[in-house]
């Protein structure tokens, strides 16, 4: 389900799943490399076929002006698939995204909320249901 044009958000606290989630969508994409987290790089790339994905991680920000100084605005676009972990350390720069997704920790597992913030998003999660 996941298109060229697509912008994820991943919230939750440390721990809480976000990275493992990123894993599994790649996997189920068919990706069979490394899938580690962007925790120092900021950013990991993957190309899946003819879909470039790239998967942020802003929690080391301290100011949101770092995603400017970082010039990871080119990389927000119709051919791109960006998933976001994070999103609240860019302060209000971000895009808006297309889907939200966030993962609280609870005593038997986790609690998933999928919400959709465009058009788009909800055509995405119409197709996933």
């Amino acid at each position: 389900m996941l298109k060229p044009g697509l912008m994820i958000t991943l919230s939750g606290d440390l721990g809480a799943g976000k990275t493992a989630l990123v894993r599994a969508m790649l996997r189920a994409l068919g990706y069979l490399g490394k899938v580690k987290s962007p925790t120092y790089t900021l950013v990991e790339f993957y190309v899946i076929s003819s879909l470039y994905l790239y998967h942020f991680d802003f929690y080391r920000f301290n100011d949101p002006d770092e995603w400017h100084e970082a010039g990871f605005r080119e990389y927000f676009n119709e051919n791109s698939v960006c998933l976001v972990e994070w999103p609240e350390k860019a302060g209000g720069l971000l895009p808006s995204p297309d889907i939200r997704i966030s993962l609280d920790i609870r005593e038997s597992g986790r609690d998933v909320s999928v919400e959709a913030g465009s058009k788009k998003g909800r055509l995405c999660l119409q197709e996933l249901e």
